[in-house]
């Protein structure tokens, strides 16, 4: 249901096929782990160019725990994960009912996320309970932060991407954006001359705040566990955190 940040990083996918489960020694047979990611949707991911994006160091982290190489399998529609092949997605949120119709398998969650609000450097907001009905944000066309702010009858202005919402922000066209921290992360790595202030989550509301894992396509209990366990051992050695660090964020531990 919380179908906020881009369709990678929230995996809402219906693999309303027959997917083929791939097992663990059927991947190091192969000598290669698939993830799908989108080719041009930096921070998360990209085709060409450098850098590639955190989702396909993080890619191959994983496949190097595993002992084999990624295989990147390239998508810019849910349609295409029939047919995709690949084995595993990143950014997942680890929600059961998130994940209720793409028959993911959740890993353990690596980081928390959700929204955020941001605001210029200037702006007097301080947290979600400030907004009213003099301010305007920012929201994603259809997610559920639209629905939440909406009900508290502040106005808002919709994009149909992030960073559009912050474009805006930046350019004092709106008040603040409701963004997940990753994307107003990113866009103050990328625009040093316009850095945002971001605000707290406001975790007294579900719906705002998730735990991100890997979300494996129908996995044997092999995989799963190595998975499992790759991450563990990336998250307690640092890497997970510098390799998002490299796209100027910084992670949150998962509750």
């Amino acid at each position: 249901m919380k179908a906020f940040v881009p369709l990678i990083a929230v995996a809402a996918i219906g693999l309303s096929g027959p997917a083929q489960a791939r097992t663990l020694d059927a991947i190091r047979s192969s000598g290669a782990i698939g993830l799908c990611a989108h080719p041009n949707s930096l921070p998360f991911a990209r085709k060409a160019g450098d850098p590639p994006g955190f989702q396909v160091e993080l890619g191959q982290a994983l496949a190097r725990e595993l002992g084999v190489s990624l295989r990147l399998d390239w998508i810019i529609t849910q349609y295409q994960m029939r047919s995709a092949g690949c084995d595993i997605l990143l950014d997942v949120i680890a929600d059961r009912e998130a994940q209720g119709e793409t028959r993911l398998r959740i890993s353990k969650p690596y980081y928390r996320t959700g929204v955020a609000l941001a605001v210029p450097s200037s702006s007097t907001l301080s947290s979600f309970k400030s907004l009213n009905g003099a301010t305007k944000v920012g929201v994603q066309v259809g997610s559920v932060a639209a629905m939440i702010i909406g009900q508290r009858r502040v106005p808002t202005s919709t994009f149909g991407f992030e960073s559009d919402s912050l474009d805006a922000v930046s350019n004092h066209e709106i008040d603040a954006a409701a963004v997940t921290p990753t994307a107003a992360s990113y866009f103050n790595l990328t625009h040093p001359d316009k850095v945002l202030r971001i605000l707290d989550r406001d975790e007294s509301v579900a719906d705002l705040n998730w735990n991100v894992a890997v979300g494996m396509i129908r996995p044997d209990d092999a995989l799963r566990e190595a998975i499992d366990g790759a991450v563990e051992r990336l998250r307690s050695d640092g890497t997970i955190d510098r390799i998002y660090g490299r796209y100027g964020i910084a992670l949150q531990a998962p509750r």
